[in-house]
């Protein structure tokens, strides 16, 4: 496991602080929630109490020895255990909890709960609310913008939709302002286009984060991309397993596509077009378990490393990518995004909405601004968002 020392490591400690709020209330409002859209029998339920107390009051406990990843968690989380949740790097015991609350309800254990994913009803019900059918609505008025100002436009849906983070929704005081209201503190959206130009032999990964209305728009942006000739081929990575809440599988990516085919007008189409696209092999599906990792990208496995070197640009979305991309700690806002991405194989971007501490790739009057008018809480409201290009 690489490190870094230029920056403090985000910690959930301080009082007050947005990790700490993560741990302290969003995971116990989350396993109420997991609780409640299933029926647990007795051993699921005793399971989630116990991780309820451990990561509120008790210590950080390895996993069953049995386990099939036992031997990766205990080398991942070497001094660690048996300290507070709270004292150790706030990405590692985000991923960590989500790891223990698939193995209190069962997910990896033979049996009847096995490969169930705990988070499946939040998923499927973003689908099916007034807000995500309107967006497919307005599809069908897009459709007739140039194309120019439709590539524009599912650029930004997908990156506001980045919004749609279930976990994010649990945190008190979280916000769901318009695009509209949200501005973009940095905007290298046409570096990135500059990257893709139409008919050129461009290969693009999409590194997914969540599912539902987050994955749709970025389901849209990637038939744009392959309709138009800006890529001939697209990589959609996705999580191998349920991670955080909201995060995109396999199983996601066939709801949306689902949902998409079933809807009427310009969505319909689209839909069945990416279908196709998949059965052609112009959109192929990939996950690997390093997405499931505590790690930076830094440390990413030579094989996945080959596969994101092989393409014209990688672009990552949301917040959890961006903190895995820069590293998961306290840099000054005016560090440079392209020296905290230098190590990476290709052109990489970086769409994400704000809802950690972690930023980068701003200048000082920005940064200066953000502060002045909201204090620090630009950083983790979901009110600002940002598209940044290492070229």
């Amino acid at each position: 496991m690489s490190e870094t020392v230029d920056a403090p490591v985000i910690l959930s400690n301080e009082p007050g602080s947005f990790a700490r709020s993560v741990l302290a209330e969003r995971h116990p409002a989350l396993i109420a929630r997991v609780r409640a859209a299933f029926p647990y029998g007795p051993q699921q339920h005793r399971a989630l109490d116990a991780l309820l107390t451990e990561c509120t009051e008790g210590v950080i406990d390895p996993l069953d020895p049995a386990a099939s990843d036992h031997d990766q968690w205990a080398e991942w989380g070497r001094g660690y255990f048996g300290r507070s949740w709270f004292d150790v790097p706030f990405l590692w015991a985000e991923s960590y909890f989500y790891r223990k609350l698939l193995e209190a309800v069962g997910y990896f254990a033979t049996g009847p709960w096995q490969g169930i994913d705990p988070f499946r009803p939040f998923k499927q019900a973003e689908l099916h609310t007034e807000e995500a059918e309107a967006e497919l609505t307005a599809l069908d008025r897009l459709a007739l913008r140039p194309v120019g100002e439709q590539a524009q436009a599912l650029l930004h849906g997908s990156l506001w939709g980045n919004r749609a983070d279930l976990g994010f929704s649990m945190t008190p005081g979280s916000h769901t302002t318009t695009g509209s209201q949200s501005p973009l503190i940095a905007d290298d959206s046409a570096a990135l286009w500059s990257l893709l130009p139409a008919g050129g032999p461009n290969t693009v990964c999409l590194v997914a984060d969540n599912a539902g209305r987050e994955l749709v728009p970025d389901l849209l942006l990637i038939d744009h991309l392959l309709r138009h000739q800006h890529a001939e081929h697209i990589t959609l990575h996705i999580k191998p397993y349920p991670y955080y809440v909201s995060d995109a599988t396999t199983a996601d990516v066939i709801d949306c596509l689902r949902h998409l085919k079933q809807a009427d007008g310009v969505a319909g189409v689209v839909g069945k077009r990416l279908w196709e696209s998949i059965s052609r092999g112009r959109l192929t599906l990939r996950s690997h378990d390093f997405f499931c990792a505590p790690l930076p990208y830094a440390d990413m496995p030579e094989d996945l490393r080959q596969e994101f070197a092989d393409a014209t640009v990688t672009i990552m979305k949301g917040d959890l990518n961006y903190r895995r991309l820069v590293g998961d700690q306290l840099w000054p806002a005016t560090t440079s995004f392209a020296e905290r991405t230098a190590y990476f194989p290709s052109p990489v971007a970086a769409l994400r909405t704000l809802k950690s501490d972690v930023i980068v790739g701003l200048d000082e009057r920005t940064e200066a601004s953000l502060t002045a008018a909201h204090d620090q809480r630009w950083r983790t409201s979901g009110t600002h968002a940002l598209i940044q290009v290492r070229q």
